[in-house]
């Protein structure tokens, strides 16, 4: 470990969808992130645009979830507020998904302003399956926005018609990116699979936050 020893995770509100089920965050990918930081040495603050509890997507309460994962999930019980985060605390952000993010991450405008100061600060941003929804209405400066000519990834179209959620989200994901001039890269659903660019790093689905963790943390040791 070098230099600044924190790391800011972002997680979502939370929201109920048209089919009254609950969009929440996907716990492993908040959980075997977290796990990893720790595992290093590394300080974590779990904040969302609200603060207080992330709800966890019952979806991803399943068999393979460890007794680790689920002490891990308790620190969602209680996050702070992103109008109290100040970047100059941390050394990079990562953005774990689940349904949810789609609904709060695109409009927030302090998660808007953290992301402007993380990346004109040259700071790490990494962000997996749906938290690149964050990256929608992140800019930089300029008013260009941060993935403009950026080679990312994120959940891809297919792996959302596979959900059979694609119907009640706002906009899908992978579209939205190319949209903002990404040079989106897809893989099969379901591969392990990250892209880096730069300080930018991104996962595409659950099976990717382990390599991306694992990446976040050798970028920040570099």
């Amino acid at each position: 470990m070098t230099g600044n020893s924190k790391i800011l995770m972002v997680v979502t509100n939370g929201h109920t969808m048209e089919n009254g089920e609950l969009a929440g965050i996907w716990l492993t990918e908040f959980s075997e992130a977290y796990l990893e930081f720790k595992k290093e040495g590394y300080e974590v603050v779990v904040a969302r645009p609200k603060g207080g509890t992330s709800p966890v997507d019952p979806n991803s309460l399943t068999d393979d979830v460890t007794d680790e994962d689920k002490e891990a999930g308790k620190l969602l019980e209680n996050t702070k507020s992103l109008a109290d985060i100040s970047s100059q605390e941390f050394a990079g952000m990562f953005v774990p998904g689940g349904h949810g993010t789609m609904f709060d991450f695109p409009d927030d405008t302090h998660l808007h302003r953290l992301l402007t100061e993380f990346a004109e600060d040259d700071k790490l941003i990494a962000a997996v399956c749906h938290g690149p929804a964050a990256l929608v209405g992140g800019k930089l400066k300029n008013g260009e926005p941060i993935v403009k000519g950026k080679r990312i990834t994120a959940f891809t179209d297919s792996e959302e018609k596979d959900t059979t959620l694609d119907k009640y989200m706002p906009f899908l994901l992978e579209t939205k990116l190319r949209e903002l001039g990404a040079e989106f890269i897809a893989k099969d659903n379901w591969s392990d699979h990250i892209e880096v660019d730069g300080k930018l790093l991104t996962g595409q689905n659950p099976q990717s936050t382990i390599s991306l963790a694992k990446e976040f943390v050798r970028a920040l040791n570099a």
